[in-house]
């Protein structure tokens, strides 16, 4: 009645389509010249079906797993509404409330969610979709090639995460410090052995970190040039004993093949032991490394270093010796290093030479006797070897002797 604006003056107030917002009390008066009659009210209450329902998520802005939120739908209606939520595209009611509640919302929640709001004169819906972030779940990695990787080939290994909002990666070394990519794949276009270790990858983004296992990477290659080492080192003497070792890098582990030149194999060990080294023994020897990807030689010569051997006397030229001739006496002695010479007649200790060969220019049968030569180097001297000689001549003119009678 606090409206005293006139709605109408005939005896009818129509509606041509009525509102919700004409709801409410009403009354008319009737009136003469002899006056007015007392107001008669009426109820008016228009109903109408739910207007679009506003929706709303509490707390408001980004929704992190594990947190409570809280969907909220409200809509004018009259009668009042009843609500029903659902997940598009899913047929069972989650809430039959003006509120659907996530106390701790899981990732598997993301999606479109739509309420329905209802009375008896009809029904309206309105949709709102969920977006979880969450940390990584998992960080993994993946090989290609898969099997086993070759020097000089190419290899990418292939970060993976399940993250909202998407994980950014890094790529590490296993004790290394410093990142070796930012992108999702690391790829080594010509991978080598430096390159094996380990590998790991992180995935991050705003909620969180999480971090790979470990990837081993084992770059497998064909024996390196070996390197070959005698011991002791120095001067090999005869009678000693000597080691040969030989080692290559090589991945798988190389295995070891000794051979001396133009002989069958020696050893099939990484050393070729002589525990009493001989002169024979010298020479040039191969070391053989051999894995499956492929395999190298390296050479190594041993020089065996001995005393003389008993030396070897010869006489030229041979036959008989006859007075006036030229004769020479050769001294030769396996040695190394090699041999110096002394020549000696027996029972003279005066050297008659110091060269291989002691010469006779015209020989004489005073030069008939026994000789012998030595030969010697740093590591020892040979036993004395003798030789006769017996010099042949004609008759030498007699001696003729007088004699006195008395």
């Amino acid at each position: 009645m606090n409206n005293r604006t006139p709605l109408s003056t005939d005896s009818q107030l129509s509606f041509n389509s009525i509102q919700s917002a004409d709801s409410g009390e009403y009354y008319c008066t009737a009136e003469n010249r002899l006056g007015t009659s007392t107001p008669t009210n009426i109820s008016v209450d228009v109903k109408y079906a739910p207007k679009p329902p506003s929706v709303s998520v509490r707390p408001s802005g980004e929704i992190k797993e594990g947190t409570s939120v809280t969907l909220t739908c409200s809509s004018e209606a009259n009668p009042a509404a009843t609500y029903v939520w659902y997940k598009t595209n899913g047929r069972t009611p989650l809430s039959k409330e003006p509120q659907l509640v996530f106390r701790s919302i899981e990732r598997s929640d993301s999606g479109q969610y739509y309420c329905i709001a209802a009375n008896t004169v009809g029904t309206t819906s309105e949709y709102i979709s969920i977006n979880v972030n969450y940390a990584p779940k998992f960080a993994s990695v993946t090989v290609s090639p898969s099997n086993e990787f070759r020097e000089g080939g190419a290899v990418t290994l292939t970060c993976s995460s399940d993250a909202n909002p998407a994980a950014q990666y890094s790529w590490y070394k296993k004790n290394g410090q410093k990142p070796l990519s930012n992108e999702r794949q690391l790829s080594f276009s010509s991978i080598q052995p430096s390159d094996s270790g380990q590998y790991y990858c992180t995935a991050q983004n705003k909620v969180g970190r999480k971090r790979s296992e470990s990837t081993s990477i084992d770059v497998k290659y064909d024996p390196k040039s070996p390197s070959v080492s005698v011991s002791p080192s120095g001067e090999i003497t005869e009678g000693t004993s000597v080691t040969l070792t030989c080692s290559s890098e090589a991945n798988p582990a190389a295995t070891y093949v000794w051979y001396k030149r133009n002989s069958q194999p020696l050893s099939k060990n990484p050393q070729l032991i002589f525990s009493s080294i001989q002169s024979s023994d010298s020479g040039e020897y191969y070391c053989s490394a051999v894995n499956k990807l492929g395999s190298t030689l390296k050479s190594i010569t041993i020089d065996v270093k001995y005393a003389p051997k008993p030396p070897s006397v010869s006489v030229s030229p041979s036959g008989e010796i006859t007075e006036g001739t030229s004769v020479t006496l050769t001294c030769s002695s396996d040695a190394n290093p090699a041999s110096a010479y002394v020549w000696y007649k027996i029972n003279n200790q005066t050297p008659l030479s110091t060269d291989s060969q002691l010469s006779f220019k015209s020989i004489q049968p005073a030069d008939s006797g026994e000789y012998y030569c030595t030969a010697e180097n740093r590591l020892g001297t040979s036993t004395p070897t003798n030789i006769s000689l017996d010099v042949k001549y004609a008759p030498k003119p007699p001696l003729c002797v007088s004699a006195s009678l008395w």
